[in-house]
């Protein structure tokens, strides 16, 4: 279940990670400027991707908004920490344009290792029923 749960936040990382980098580049923004959209828009693809799928199961915006901020700030927040610090201690990495092969095998390391980090701190929190073990419970119903 926590590599489920990991996986699921993953994508939604991926999505805004990419998305922001992206757009980042397209608008000419370097460093921070492009980091904080990226950061951004991981947190609400991976917000949207958990209340998309509890609001199917009947819960309303509000409460869905509630389930997925409980479920999934701190593996949002951890795997956000692990890829972009990777990103940013590799020298040069923030230079490379998206067209540098070397730029995307350093972002799916960066995840890589997010991911790997990220497992058990989803596995500690599902332990105590905190973390996607909330997404479950309106999942039964």
């Amino acid at each position: 279940m926590a590599a489920s749960a990991t996986l699921h936040c993953l994508t939604g990382c991926a999505i805004g990670e990419v998305l922001g980098v992206v757009i980042g580049t397209a608008m000419g923004w370097h460093g921070f400027a492009t980091i904080a959209l990226a950061v951004t828009l991981a947190f609400l693809f991976g917000y949207a991707l958990t209340m998309r799928g509890v609001m199917r199961a009947g819960l309303s915006f509000k409460d869905a908004l509630k389930v997925a901020l409980a479920a999934d700030t701190i593996s949002i927040a951890v795997m956000e920490i692990v890829d972009n610090g990777f990103i940013l201690a590799m020298p040069g990495a923030m230079e490379m344009g998206l067209a540098d092969y070397r730029f995307w095998l350093t972002l799916a390391a960066a995840l890589a290792i997010a991911f790997v980090v990220t497992v058990p701190i989803n596995r500690w929190l599902i332990s105590r029923g905190k973390g996607h073990a909330v997404v479950h419970q309106h999942h039964r119903h």
